[in-house]
């Protein structure tokens, strides 16, 4: 595997993804979004005027969980059942399809890093100025978690676009799998806990916390923002199982790298037997 290689399809990625309108459009949306959230504070809870950076990550927490992986999945799944020509002619230069797989991962990772990050910075500016450096660093890590979920679904893109190779259906799977790891799977999970009783029904909370990113970025991130008293059920089984929120923390870190690497080991695997 080429390093090189991977850095030139890389950057190919990132410069025709940033041409694109749409990564245009979500990084002003959500840049705009993050500043306004940071700046008129939780109206909901009566706060007013400029938040810390604890209070403006836990108002950003339920936007990151619903806009990122629907970005990511998006975007993955677009670039991958793209323009059949630029496809064909991509795999038939003289590359691995290791090398074509990863160079347009990192592109379209770094693409929607960039984005992000341009209203997670802005917004962190605004509240240094207003607040104080106080609690940089657990929104420091969120923002890292915050990518670290880019990349997983964009994993979970990249597996969508080979198993299915028609644009439509790729873009109907990837809609479901939204809809499934955003909003159901917290349903499913809570429903499974009646059929289990006692610890069993601990056990069952702590293993499903697990299969879902989503999940596992929420509870990390309210770890480190000390909010205990409502990261819910899998997270406070998962404290009671590891005995501290370090080895937590550490534990989900461990899981999403999981979550990051496998579906695109998966679809490396795929695609290496198929006819393109």
């Amino acid at each position: 595997m080429d390093l090189t290689t991977i850095y030139h399809i890389a950057r190919a990625e990132l410069v025709i993804t940033i041409r694109n309108r749409w990564t245009v459009i979500f990084a002003l949306v959500f840049g705009g979004l993050v500043v306004s959230i940071a700046y008129f504070g939780i109206i909901a809870e009566g706060f007013s005027g400029l938040q810390s950076f604890t209070r403006t990550s836990a108002s950003l927490l339920n936007l990151v969980l619903y806009v990122v992986p629907l970005v990511s999945l998006t975007m993955g799944t677009l670039s991958f059942t793209g323009d059949k020509g630029a496809t064909e002619l991509l795999f038939s230069q003289p590359l691995t399809r290791s090398e074509v797989i990863l160079g347009k991962l990192l592109g379209l990772f770094f693409s929607i890093s960039l984005s992000t990050l341009i209203g997670f910075t802005l917004a962190g500016g605004i509240i240094m100025v207003g607040n104080g450096p106080e609690g940089v660093v657990p929104y420091a890590l969120f923002v890292l978690l915050s990518l670290a979920l880019s990349l997983v679904f964009l994993g979970i893109a990249v597996l969508v676009a080979t198993v299915n190779r028609r644009k439509s259906r790729a873009f109907g799977v990837a809609l479901f799998l939204w809809f499934f790891f955003v909003l159901f799977y917290d349903l499913i999970a809570l429903g499974g806990t009646l059929f289990f009783r006692g610890s069993s029904a601990n056990v069952f909370l702590f293993v499903s916390l697990f299969g879902n990113p989503v999940d596992m970025v929420r509870v990390a991130t309210l770890i480190l923002l000390d909010n205990i008293t409502i990261f819910g059920a899998a997270g406070a089984v998962m404290l009671r199982f590891l005995g501290g929120q370090t080895s937590s923390v550490a534990l989900l870190v461990v899981g999403l790298a999981v979550w990051a690497t496998l579906p695109v080991i998966v679809a490396n695997r795929l695609m290496r037997r198929q006819d393109l």
